[in-house]
């Protein structure tokens, strides 16, 4: 199989980077807006428009960056704005709220598993550089959703995890679990940035745990 050069691994990451973290959010979005809280609705936030969700460091200095000394790619677009009070069951809705991003991601993931094995089959009959495009960006879609997936299910609170954890604890103790929030981002970047590098604590941790997942996603249709 070829071996890509930076520009090449840019150029097939963008899109599958772009459109994890833009459903992901837009997800997010629908659902609080079916629950009955259209915070995201009047914001303009339920949309599959990119630039209503990109996060210019977030979305794209981050993922170019990790990508280029290769550790695990990550990012994030900006939060979709939820007002939990508005939900019609605001304990449950929040739960399903938060399910509903990483939901999203597997439901993607599966989708360019299918981009992916189109690819491998246009390779396997022509041997062309839309095959190999299409092949790539299957194997870095697959990827990048599976990593947004397991990121967000973390307990950290800010992530979806905490939010699913918080639904379930009692109102006391989820409230103080979420004043931990503000320092989530510092606690994160220090996860990523600590040794071993590459691929960071945080990826040597989650490594093991998305790499399993990749497996299961990809071993039905034989994409290797």
């Amino acid at each position: 199989m070829l071996e890509l050069t930076l520009v090449q691994k840019i150029a097939v990451w963008i899109l599958p980077v772009l459109f994890a973290l833009t459903l992901h959010e837009f997800a997010h979005g629908w659902v609080a807006h079916k629950l009955g809280d259209p915070t995201a609705k009047l914001l303009g936030r339920v949309s599959l428009n990119p630039f209503k969700h990109v996060d210019p460091l977030g979305t794209i200095v981050l993922p170019m960056l990790l990508l280029s000394l290769g550790g695990l790619i990550l990012g994030w677009a900006k939060p979709t704005p939820i007002t939990w009070q508005n939900l019609r069951h605001p304990r449950r809705g929040m739960a399903l709220v938060a399910l509903a991003g990483p939901l999203a991601n597997l439901i993607m993931a599966g989708i360019w598993l299918g981009i992916g094995k189109l690819g491998a089959l246009v390779i396997s009959q022509f041997n062309n550089s839309i095959g190999y495009l299409l092949f790539f960006m299957g194997q870095a879609g697959i990827a990048i959703n599976c990593v947004i997936l397991v990121l967000n299910l973390l307990p950290l609170p800010g992530l979806d995890g905490s939010k699913i954890i918080t639904s379930l604890l009692p109102a006391k103790v989820g409230n103080f679990y979420n004043r931990l929030e503000p320092y989530a981002f510092f606690i994160l970047l220090a996860l990523i940035l600590l040794p071993p590098y590459p691929p960071g604590l945080l990826g040597a941790l989650l490594s093991p745990i998305i790499n399993s997942l990749i497996s299961i996603l990809i071993w039905p249709l034989n994409l290797a």
